[in-house]
């Protein structure tokens, strides 16, 4: 008997790149800069939270909206850094990882045939997600400039239409490492002031920028967050990324819609693990020092790349590093990461997979949230190229 057919929502989507170069990573035995995952474990004291969670009997249901020990823990966090103290009750909202939540929002607030701007190089899952919204993806491409990569916002605002419901913002942005500054967040806001444009705004790599500057998250703004589902991450903050816990902060009116899908998309998330969180968040050291954890891989990784044939774009953020090859090769981009991955034993992203449209620009991206013995190793490798 045949299968009976099925007309695919999403037909143009395969398997990501991401799963791709892991698989060709491990075939070839090739260290791994490709996926954005630390090798290394996280603090032992969290999961022995978890396990003192599980032994105190927290393995059933929790609420709908997240543990309310860990929406108080979340509150003050943001209001300690950003100076806006979100109500625990009913404007925040704990997620299974930042992917569910950036679904979530999509599904609330986007109508069949409604626009959504986003700014390319972008996370996978953005375009898949308005497209299940009956969204229309409205695309606008960052620039490589001697700084790096900037949002064209006069390309923005032009793209701007009646139909436009919402803005999609990352920053600090995979996969350039870029991150937003006053400027951006200047013309944001003349873009949306007078509309009723709504914000999502992917901060996962909050915790993660470098050499003394801030995030500009839009919780600071008034403006701003009273439109925005701010999301971020346990996962990339905590080092476990297979924990899949994220958050949205959004005002009471934004989460009530989102609420109303999230019940039914995941309905709650893992119990034991957000009581640890919680207890976890006593201290702000984790998230205070990590920064500095992280620039001095990046600054490690930087160094052994200044004397090859790679071009080091600036990384003012994340835990990736972008670098042009063009000295090394003309290939495309995937081919290059292929090549990279077979004959050099590096696996890289190339960023042409970050767009709808593959766009070369003889660039991949490398993750450096690794051990530095592994650092070490993919460097050796790579000055060889």
């Amino acid at each position: 008997m045949p299968t009976p057919a099925i007309i695919s929502k999403l037909p143009a989507v395969g398997t990501t790149v991401f799963t791709v170069m892991s698989a060709l990573a491990a075939e070839k035995n090739a260290v791994n800069l490709g996926q954005g995952f630390p090798d290394f474990p996280c603090d032992p004291a969290l999961p022995g939270l978890v396990s003192e969670a599980m032994q105190a009997g927290f393995n059933q249901y929790p609420p709908m909206t997240g543990v309310p020990l860990l929406r108080d823990a979340i509150a003050a966090k943001v209001a300690a850094i950003y100076g806006h103290r979100y109500d625990a009750a009913s404007e925040l909202t704990v997620t299974a990882g930042a992917t569910q939540a950036i679904l979530t929002v999509l599904l609330c607030c986007v109508h069949a045939g409604d626009e959504v701007i986003v700014i390319e190089p972008a996370y996978d899952s953005y375009v898949p997600a308005i497209e299940l919204a009956g969204g229309v993806p409205v695309f606008v491409q960052m620039v490589v400039t001697p700084d790096g990569y900037a949002i064209p916002w006069d390309r923005v605002a032009a793209a701007v239409t009646p139909k436009t419901r919402l803005i999609m913002i990352n920053s600090p942005h995979n996969p350039t490492g870029s991150i937003m500054r006053p400027s951006d967040i200047a013309a944001l806001r003349e873009i949306v002031a007078g509309t009723d444009i709504l914000i999502l705004s992917d901060e996962v790599y909050e915790h993660m920028v470098f050499d003394g500057q801030q995030h500009e998250s839009i919780c600071r703004y008034a403006d701003l967050r009273e439109r925005a589902f701010v999301i971020s991450s346990f996962g990339k903050t905590y080092h476990v990324t297979g924990w899949k816990v994220g958050y949205v902060a959004a005002p009471a009116a934004l989460t009530a819609e989102f609420r109303k899908v999230h019940q039914f998309n995941v309905f709650t998330v893992n119990t034991p693990m957000q009581h640890a969180l919680a207890n976890y968040m006593r201290s702000p050291a984790p998230y205070i020092e990590l920064p500095a954890f992280y620039q001095r891989k990046r600054d490690l990784f930087r160094a052994g790349l200044e004397d090859s044939r790679f071009r080091l774009l600036p990384s003012d953020g994340t835990y990736f590093q972008c670098v042009d090859y063009s000295a090394i090769s003309d290939m495309p981009e995937a081919d290059f990461a292929k090549w990279l991955t077979t004959e050099i034993g590096v696996a890289a992203i190339p960023v042409s997979a970050f767009y709808q449209h593959a766009k070369e620009s003889g660039i991949v991206r490398f993750c450096f949230a690794k051990k530095d013995e592994t650092l070490q190793a993919a460097l050796a490798k790579l000055s060889r190229a």
